[in-house]
């Protein structure tokens, strides 16, 4: 979801005004002196004198509760999307009150602890709730920023379940293309193999035609240049740590391959380097949508703890001391 549209000005305004009625409601209670000139505001600090612990008070009850029924909704947000047909508002409206709501706890939540940490209980939950909020705010800056990236740097963007099995087409390819090129004796054992050549009963011969002459030293560099770099970066499951996933040095070398063989050889170089550069492209769509997606597995778990932990607070905080 991309952040600052027109629709998000209302809710940035919703967030300054949340924010500045919190700020006042807390110098009200707590610092009435500070207050501007002519600002009179219900005091809820409570009876206690002296140091007072600002989360017990019903204005810090209050801030905590309101944070708290915000937490509950954000952990609703997974359940809206799965029920589709759900009349509750859209998805893009859920979304942006995730976004804009779970903000307004930063300051509910400051103003709640009274800047101040507390006892052991008190700090982890703080700390739990600076890595919630912290890896949604990467989240929310990736999902901004990583698809206009994607549409910069990929030609075309494949559907993610189809990438492995383009992988495994290009694989095929190329070893079609090596058969190819390969020694006569080897190139019609492979065919014989795969059916592709019937075998006389009388004679042994094979029933196919011969295969098409060509260059034996382009052959050989072409063969030896696939069986080196082109196959196995084709089939590496992490073909980063392979010299062709770098695109300076893949321009080099498929352009001093060009050079070694003869010039009828060229179009099947453009070809194979093309499968390696879309390759290369499958991998950095893979990569990215790694990171647009992969956040989730700490923010989503680390969520549900957070209600669970804060509720757990409530409770102790209520009815055990």
């Amino acid at each position: 979801m991309r952040i600052f549209n027109r629709v998000d000005i209302i809710w940035f305004v919703f967030l300054c005004l949340g924010t500045v009625a919190a700020c006042l409601l807390y110098l009200s209670a707590f610092h009435p002196q500070r207050l501007p000139v002519g600002v009179h505001l219900p005091q809820l600090s409570g009876d206690t004198p002296g140091y007072i612990n600002v989360g017990a008070t019903p204005l810090g009850l209050i801030f905590g509760s309101i944070a708290f029924g915000i937490f509950i909704f954000a952990g609703l947000l997974g359940l809206r999307k799965k029920i589709v047909l759900w009349r509750i508002g859209t998805v893009q409206f859920w979304l942006r009150a995730h976004v804009w709501l779970t903000l307004l706890t930063i300051p509910l939540v400051i103003l709640h602890t009274g800047f101040r940490l507390g006892g052991p209980m008190t700090t982890l939950l703080v700390m739990l709730y600076a890595i919630v909020m912290g890896s949604g705010i990467y989240g929310l800056t990736l999902q901004h920023y990583l698809p206009r990236l994607m549409n910069e740097r990929l030609s075309t963007e494949t559907v993610s379940e189809q990438i492995p099995f383009i992988r495994a087409q290009l694989c095929e390819a190329a070893e079609k293309m090596r058969v190819r090129f390969a020694p006569i004796e080897a190139r019609t054992t492979h065919l014989a193999s795969t059916g592709r050549i019937a075998i006389k009963p009388a004679t042994n011969a094979f029933a196919a035609a011969p295969p098409e002459a060509g260059d034996p030293a382009s052959d050989a560099i072409l063969l030896d240049f696939i069986d080196r770099q082109v196959l196995p970066y084709l089939r590496a499951g992490d073909s980063n740590r392979r010299r062709l996933g770098n695109p300076r040095y893949s321009e080099d070398i498929f352009r001093m391959v060009k050079l070694r063989v003869a010039p009828e050889y060229s179009p099947h170089i453009e070809q194979i380097q093309a499968w390696c550069d879309q390759r290369r492209m499958l991998d950095l769509q893979t990569r990215l949508q790694h990171w647009l997606h992969g956040w989730l597995f700490i923010h989503v778990p680390l969520s549900y703890l957070l209600i669970f932990m804060t509720a757990w607070h409530a409770f102790v905080t209520l009815f055990r001391y």
